[in-house]
C-alpha cells in the first residue's frame, strides 16, 4: 500500500521511524531522477537513534529508482558481525557510512555519490569550490577536501580516516573519488547535494570557456555563504516540493 498520505513537512529530530525511512526512499529516487546515481553503486544513510549509530541505509546493489521505504536496511554501527549477515550491506558502503555515525552524530543523513559534475572537479589536482557565483559561494571556507584516496573504502581505518576529514562540516570533495554530504535531516541533505552539483556544474563549464574566473573576494563570498545558511527553509521547502513530484510519478517508493 503506498502511503503518500502520511507526508507532512520534516521537523529536525523527527523519531518516526516510517517517515524517516519514506525521506530516505524519496532521496533515492530523487537522485535517480537528476541523474545523480552511478549503476548500483553509491549509498545513503539516515540516523535514528539520538546518538546515530543507530541507522538506515540502502540495501546492496539495489539501483536507486527502484528503492522503497520498506527495503531500507537498519544498520547499528557498532555491530561488528553486520558483514556477516544474509542481506550484508555493500561493504564500502558499510565502512564509510558505518564509521561516520559512529563518530561524528550530528551528521544525521549522510549522502555518499559520484555525480557527474561534482565528480569532474573532484577529480582535477585542484578541486576547490570557486566563488564565482552565488551557487558556488554557498560552499566558501565550508568544504572538507580529502586528497588522500587510496582506493575503494574497505576498511573501518579507511572510514575513520573520512569522518575526521568530514569533522564538523557538512560537504567533503572526494578526490579522484566523488562526494560527500553530512546534514541534520534528509530534506537539508539532499538540497545541499542538489546546489553541489549545480555549483560543480557551473565551475566545470565556467573552465571550459578557457577564460580567466571572475572569482569573488572573500568578504563577499563569506556575506554570500552566511547569507544561504538563513535559508534552511527554503531547503525543506525544496526537498517537499520534490517529494509530491514523486509522489505523483513513482508513489510506490512510500511503500
Amino acid at each position: 500500500m503506498t502511503r503518500v498520505a502520511e507526508f507532512r513537512p520534516q521537523q529536525a529530530g523527527a523519531s518516526d521511524e516510517w517517515h524517516l525511512r519514506v525521506d530516505l526512499a524519496a532521496a533515492f529516487r530523487l537522485a535517480a531522477m537528476h541523474g545523480w546515481h552511478e549503476s548500483v553503486a553509491n549509498h545513503f544513510s539516515l540516523a535514528i537513534s539520538p546518538d546515530g549509530k543507530s541507522f538506515l541505509m540502502n540495501p546492496r546493489w539495489r539501483h536507486f529508482s527502484r528503492i522503497r521505504a520498506s527495503d531500507l536496511l537498519k544498520l547499528d554501527a557498532d555491530d561488528r558481525s553486520t558483514m556477516e549477515r544474509d542481506d550484508a550491506p555493500d561493504p564500502t558502503a558499510w565502512y564509510i557510512h558505518g564509521r561516520m555515525h559512529a563518530a561524528l552524530p550530528q551528521a544525521r543523513c549522510v549522502l555518499h555519490l559520484h555525480p557527474p559534475y561534482a565528480t569532474a572537479l573532484a577529480a582535477l589536482a585542484d578541486p576547490e569550490i570557486k566563488p564565482v557565483d552565488q551557487n558556488t559561494a554557498r560552499f566558501f571556507n565550508r568544504v572538507a577536501y580529502d586528497m588522500g584516496y587510496g582506493g575503494m573504502a574497505n576498511s573501518a581505518d579507511e572510514g575513520d580516516r573520512l569522518a575526521s576529514i568530514l569533522g564538523n562540516r557538512t560537504t567533503m570533495m572526494m578526490g579522484n573519488h566523488g562526494v560527500l554530504v553530512a546534514a541534520e535531516t534528509v530534506g537539508e541533505a539532499f538540497d545541499t547535494m542538489y546546489y553541489l552539483e549545480r555549483a560543480c556544474q557551473t565551475l566545470v563549464l565556467a573552465y571550459s570557456t578557457g577564460r580567466p574566473l571572475n572569482v569573488m573576494s572573500d568578504s563577499v563570498a563569506e556575506k554570500t555563504a552566511q547569507e544561504w545558511e538563513e535559508y534552511r527553509d527554503q531547503s525543506l521547502a525544496h526537498f517537499e516540493e520534490m517529494k509530491s513530484i514523486l509522489a505523483k510519478q513513482s508513489p510506490d517508493f512510500a511503500d
